[in-house]
């Protein structure tokens, strides 16, 4: 199974905590899995990989995907008459696992401080298509009441109660029936999130771990001995005072020089990222059934998603 770098789609994000909660992952209690030996120093995190890269699509995957299910919500929305136009959505920076842990490329922050990289912003959102009531009651359904359907099975099976142009409009209005397409075509599909939320919980264990709240307060340390107060490694801006504004500036590009440097000296992102990599091969164990299924509903996903991008 091949490492991918990890990427988290916002959309798939944002559709997959409303719309799928099944087969959430469980405590994996407190025990500190043994770490990998950490590496002597990372300089470019974007090339770091996970054993849960191989359970989630690549950055290309994803678009395709994207593209795929949007496609699906225009093809529902033509059953009630509405040539539906989706919304472009913007390509992904690829910085993958750059940001993981704050600051990592020294170049990186002489360059742009904590401002984004080449001092983009994110492009503004294209105004919205103008669909009239019948067409947003087709595109997102009437309000839910009671349970939601889980696949599309199931909503098939449901009735929502209301029609445009004569044609039953499914529960959650045809960007639910896109994404279930894409999903949830059958009963018992895993959580779109599961991945995710092992990765989040790993992240999470590992920044409580003590071999790594020991390095996060060396790297506090050394950030002290420049006058920087901060004990946070990923976000410290707040911390140091530095508004977005501000975030490129002379004294946030001489804070971020001084952020790399301790976490070069301090080790901090190889001691880190040796205990997440702990924690994440100790979920591959414990949830290798449901990640078997995931990465084989994914593939079907990739599938699907090819065949309709034509």
């Amino acid at each position: 199974m091949r490492p991918r770098a990890p990427h988290t789609s916002a959309a798939l994000l944002l559709l997959g905590a409303v719309l799928l909660t099944a087969c959430a992952p469980g405590e994996t209690g407190p025990v500190t899995p043994a770490a990998p030996a950490a590496p002597a120093a990372v300089t470019d995190a974007a090339r770091l990989t996970y054993p849960l890269d191989g359970y989630k699509p690549t950055d290309e995957e994803s678009r395709g995907i994207e593209r795929a299910q949007a496609l699906l919500t225009a093809d529902c929305m033509k059953r009630f008459g509405f040539a539906y136009r989706p919304p472009e959505q913007p390509r992904p920076a690829g910085a993958g696992t750059a940001s993981r842990y704050g600051l990592t490329d020294a170049l990186t922050a002489s360059r742009y401080g904590y401002a984004p990289r080449g001092g983009a912003r994110p492009p503004g959102k294209a105004p919205a298509q103008d669909l009239g009531p019948a067409g947003e009651l087709a595109l997102g359904g009437p309000p839910v009441e009671g349970r939601i359907p889980m696949s599309l099975a199931e909503s098939e099976r449901t009735d929502s109660g209301r029609r445009v142009n004569g044609v039953k409009v499914p529960v959650g209005g045809c960007g639910r029936e896109g994404f279930l397409r894409m999903y949830a075509p059958r009963e018992g599909a895993v959580d779109a999130l599961f991945v995710f939320r092992l990765e989040a919980e790993a992240f999470s264990r590992a920044r409580q771990d003590a071999r790594v709240a020991k390095a996060v307060e060396q790297w506090s340390r050394c950030m002290a001995e420049k006058g920087y107060r901060t004990d946070d490694p990923v976000s410290p801006q707040q911390d140091l005072g530095l508004s977005a504004d501000a975030a490129g500036g002379p004294r946030a590009v001489a804070a971020a020089v001084q952020d790399v440097a301790c976490k070069e000296r301090t080790r901090l992102v190889g001691v880190w990222y040796a205990a997440e990599v702990g924690f994440q091969e100790r979920a591959v164990e414990q949830h290798a059934e449901t990640l078997t299924r995931t990465r084989s509903e994914l593939d079907t996903r990739i599938r699907l998603a090819a065949a309709r991008n034509g």
